[in-house]
């Protein structure tokens, strides 16, 4: 790899946090209760590994139940891998890992029928088959759905099922702090917080020689996403904090069809599927005119990307703080039958899809990057590994095909299963982790959030440029050199504010290193893509010092990324 730059950031190893009080002693830690959580959870617990679950919220909380369009394989007669392959390479906009995208969707129809045997019940169509619909980017029907509309809840509610019958221990409520590392410099657990409810209470920590990331995505750090509340990107800071490589974290997608709910709506906003799209529904501007038609050959159903800079583009000609989604046509039995969830929400916000249409926007939806992993989920960190939205796999480049992240949450959670069954599972005891540096000014108030949420909504959302993103740093970096504000007491609240920030300055830092535009990544100043330059992997390391730590940017050579384990990682490092 080459290294374009270092930056000086006032961030330190390890959260300011409480001697843990408590301890459970583990085999495998999975830290996130999704698809990608907990497949790899269940894979590990079949093949005798004392495993134990750590999730935020309650074990059904996770991400997953938020997905309503679908999961993508090719299960359909006339369909088949190396189609769906093409598929995710045209939108991963030139910059997918291809031996990770292979992996993906040639292990990928085996994995949803290992799901369904699990016990997920998928829409089936009159004679009984799999029914498959289209979303953006697919050249065919290969989205299978549940419930109509409510794929995320009927997948999450089979794998709960599964782990609850399996008995695998799990403490609801708890935030991961950081990773814990033995001598040598291997995972051994992670600390954590337990929100007050529950056996355990207060800090202590989950011991365990394999510890797996599936923390989803980081959505809070914008003003208006689809994400949860949680999704505070609380793996990909713990990750930094431990010293793995993070990897192509400019690369967020916009979802295109948001509900718009106001200029001053904040936090989770409906998300429209792509869905809609793929069984019809058309994007039009107030005046009903269909403005994607000839600028994609897939007109609405092109890659998000498109779709979305489409809308952004349209909505700055007209003056606009949106545009339509016109699925009128359906009539009121299409709605009830296949969107059902779409339908209630839309409702519940005073308009009703059936009789007029659907006020859009883009909002964050998805993080294509994250926790730099190889093919069987290993971070750059022995002993560490990530799977789902908290990882970066090189499956969706710059750009994230619909529904393909259900799927790489299966697989490669299978594959990381595989590669902690092969792996040494021997660790030494952990080591008491440095304490923060006394310079800085310790943890950021809770109300910081919202701060950090406008900062990177202006600096560095659909719309970016060098001085966009440079006065995203400037503001990001001033709320931290704030020599009047006294610390904020640890907890949760402001745990989470602390890793916001910490993943908000990383990104913006990756989004100004990257001048060109590519796939979800929009550059007003360099409005074309630079294959010469660019088509290749932008690396990010956190390093600790005695003031702070030093955040090293670093290119892969090509597409593929190198090696995780540390001797291939030190040689390509070269900060």
């Amino acid at each position: 790899m080459t290294t374009p730059g270092a930056i000086s950031l006032p961030f330190p190893a390890a959260l300011p946090a409480p001697e843990p009080g408590w301890a459970i002693e583990a085999e495998v830690v999975v830290v996130g209760s999704g698809v990608a959580g907990l497949t790899a959870a269940l894979r590990c617990a079949a093949a005798g590994r004392r495993t134990v679950i750590v999730t935020k919220a309650r074990l059904d909380d996770g991400s997953t139940r938020w997905a309503q369009g679908g999961i993508a394989a090719a299960l359909g007669d006339g369909d088949s891998p190396a189609q769906h392959l093409a598929d995710t390479l045209v939108a991963g906009a030139g910059l997918c890992d291809e031996a990770a995208v292979e992996a993906l969707v040639t292990e990928g129809p085996a994995a949803v029928r290992r799901l369904i045997a699990l016990g997920a019940r998928f829409d089936a169509d009159p004679d009984g088959r799999i029914a498959l619909t289209r979303e953006g980017g697919h050249h065919r029907r290969r989205i299978a759905h549940a419930g109509g509309d409510a794929t995320g809840a009927e997948i999450s509610r089979a794998l709960v099922a599964a782990v609850r019958e399996a008995g695998i221990e799990t403490v609801e409520n708890a935030l991961a702090l950081d990773l814990l590392k033995d001598a040598a410099g291997r995972a051994a657990g992670v600390t954590l917080h337990v929100m007050g409810e529950g056996r355990h209470d207060g800090v202590g920590a989950v011991h365990a020689p394999a510890v797996v990331l599936a923390t989803g995505g980081m959505g809070q750090i914008f003003s208006a996403t689809t994400n949860p509340s949680v999704s505070t990107g609380d793996g990909v800071a713990l990750a930094l904090r431990a010293g793995a490589e993070v990897s192509d974290l400019e690369f967020v997608q916009f979802h295109p069809t948001v509900l718009y709910l106001g200029p001053e709506a904040e936090g989770q906003q409906p998300l429209i599927s792509e869905a809609v799209r793929g069984e019809g529904a058309h994007l039009v501007d107030a005046d009903g005119t269909r403005f994607m038609l000839g600028r994609h050959e897939l007109a609405e159903l092109a890659p998000r990307d498109i779709v979305a800079k489409a809308i952004t583009r349209r909505m700055r000609e007209r003056g606009a703080a949106h545009m339509f989604l016109d699925a009128r046509h359906f009539g009121a039995a299409m709605w009830e039958r296949r969107f059902p969830t779409i339908l209630a929400a839309c409702r519940a916000h005073g308009i009703d899809p059936v009789t007029g249409p659907i006020p859009v926007a883009p909002a964050a939806h998805y993080a294509s990057g994250g926790v730099r992993t190889d093919l069987s989920g290993r971070s750059t960190v022995p002993g560490l590994y990530a799977c789902g939205e908290t990882a970066c796999t090189g499956v969706h480049g710059a750009n994230r095909l619909a529904s393909n992240s259900l799927l790489e949450g299966l697989v490669f959670a299978e594959r990381i299963a595989a590669a902690v069954l092969a792996d040494d599972p021997r660790r030494g005891a952990p080591v008491p982790p440095a304490a923060p540096a006394a310079a800085g000014p310790g943890l950021l108030p809770p109300e910081a959030r919202a701060t950090i949420q406008r900062v990177m909504t202006e600096g560095a959302g659909v719309l970016r440029s060098a001085r966009s993103l440079a006065a995203a740093a400037r503001a990001l970096d001033a709320l931290a050199a704030d020599d009047d504000r006294k610390s904020a007491e640890p907890g949760a609240d402001s745990w989470e504010t602390a890793n916001l920030h910490l993943v908000a300055r990383v990104l913006a830092a990756a989004a100004g290193h990257r001048a060109e535009t590519r796939g979800c990544h929009w550059r007003e100043d360099h409005q074309e893509r630079d294959d010469a330059h660019w088509r290749r992997h932008l690396v990010l390391t956190l390093r600790p010092g005695d003031e702070g730590s030093t955040l090293y940017a670093a290119t892969t050579e090509t597409t593929a990324f190198p090696p995780t384990d540390a001797d291939a990682t030190e040689e390509c490092r070269q900060p």
